[in-house]
């Protein structure tokens, strides 16, 4: 069996990732369709809209045959650390290739700028600390160097295209045999915040509909009915969707408690944030109204948000360091292709497959994965944050068979 990774958030899962699944399986011709998934907070420092059990039966539903989890660890990173984890555990489960979309969408344009980074590194890093000294944040500051340098016309200021070029960067510089492949991005731009195409949005644009007019309907022509069922139960069950303006009073509290000391140990906290976070957060009344106090030329909102989910996780840069290396992979559901896959590549698997929670407790990466979890459920009320915890520990792979796949 021909096993093919994607590197997902599926927050929520939407059209435009329909058609990245069908693009994949056909081009690829893949016989079990693997999805590396983020956890409950994204790369971007964002709570998921809805929790990641419920985005891995979207994602089952729509076709994926395995769904294994990203932890906190690489999930809430920079492009380079994401990437790293991601590529990483595909390979380890067998994954002969890795199908990402991008702008760009041209194959060769990754291998080639990938090999021109790898050859000029050194002149690469000055350039890109020459930006940083002017002022740049590092997404502009590494687009500016690349400018300077480019071989080949690859528009790393597109953000699709900078994660992909993580990815094959990761799997060269780890030497991996799994194989990169792109496919490129169908109508709307990651970025978009209004819908202009009549059936594919960006889930930015289905995100922020659904905040202003709190109805399924309204995103309807843009998701697949699955999705729109799995968010209807999550609502039903949970009285919400999350976003960050829930979990903004347990932020302000964390920043007004700790102490700047504190603050300078949180992973991604350098060269004085600190004392903005502290200065600001004193009179903001939203998140957003925070962030935007907060935001300089220097520090993009995406970094000031996973510096904000570090601070509520309490993820050091003392456990960043020490969780570099995926050391398990945890499943999280599977169709029934995916089972059989399982069953002829478990004695082989590069990483110990885990199925049960309670075997992970000690493990550094799950011990955050833990916390992760713990703030997750504190936007609801009890007793419905008692239960959404004990959906961490408690709940064991879903399994696609009888649910509707489409």
């Amino acid at each position: 069996m021909k096993a093919v990774g994607v590197i997902v958030e599926y927050n929520p899962f939407h059209n435009g990732h329909r058609y990245h699944l069908q693009e994949t399986r056909e081009k690829t011709g893949a016989d079990c369709l693997v999805a590396v998934m983020s956890g409950n907070f994204l790369q971007r420092g964002e709570p998921a809209i809805v929790s990641k059990w419920a985005r891995a039966k979207m994602a089952l539903a729509a076709g994926v045959d395995l769904v294994i989890e990203l932890p906190y660890a690489f999930a809430v990173q920079a492009a380079e650390r994401f990437a790293d984890g991601a590529v990483r555990l595909l390979d380890a489960l067998g994954c002969e290739e890795l199908c990402f979309g991008s702008e760009s969408g041209d194959i060769a344009a990754f291998l080639a700028a990938a090999k021109t980074l790898f050859a000029q590194k050194e002149e690469f890093d000055a350039l890109v600390r020459a930006e940083l000294q002017r002022g740049q944040s590092f997404p502009k500051a590494n687009a500016k160097a690349w400018d300077q340098l480019r071989s080949v016309p690859l528009d790393l200021a597109q953000p699709n295209n900078v994660l992909g070029l993580a990815y094959v960067k990761a799997i060269w510089r780890h030497k991996l045999s799994i194989m990169p492949r792109t496919i490129p991005r169908l109508a709307a731009g990651y970025h978009d915040e209004s819908f202009s195409h009549p059936s594919i949005a960006s889930a930015t644009s289905v995100r922020k509909t659904l905040r202003q007019t709190g109805q399924l309907a309204s995103i309807a022509p843009y998701v697949p009915p699955t999705t729109l069922e799995q968010l209807r139960q999550y609502r039903q069950t949970y009285g919400r969707w999350h976003d960050w303006e829930a979990y903004f009073p347990l932020l302000k509290y964390r920043l007004l408690t700790a102490t700047k000391e504190e603050l300078r140990r949180t992973a991604e906290i350098e060269e004085g944030v600190e004392h903005r976070l502290k200065e600001k957060i004193t009179v903001a009344e939203t998140f957003a109204s925070f962030i935007a106090a907060v935001k300089t030329k220097r520090y993009t909102w995406t970094r000031l948000q996973r510096m904000c989910a570090h601070v509520l996780t309490n993820f050091t840069k003392e456990e960043q360091t020490k969780t570099s290396d995926p050391t398990y992979i945890r499943l999280l559901g599977m169709s029934e292709t995916g089972r059989r896959y399982l069953q002829r590549v478990k004695k082989e698997l590069a990483l110990p497959l885990i199925t049960k929670a309670a075997k992970l407790n000690g493990e550094p990466l799950y011990e955050q994965e833990k916390r992760a979890a713990a703030v997750y459920a504190a936007a609801l009320p009890e007793p419905l944050y008692s239960a959404a915890l004990k959906e961490e520990y408690a709940t064991i792979p879903i399994y696609a068979s009888g649910m509707e796949r489409k």
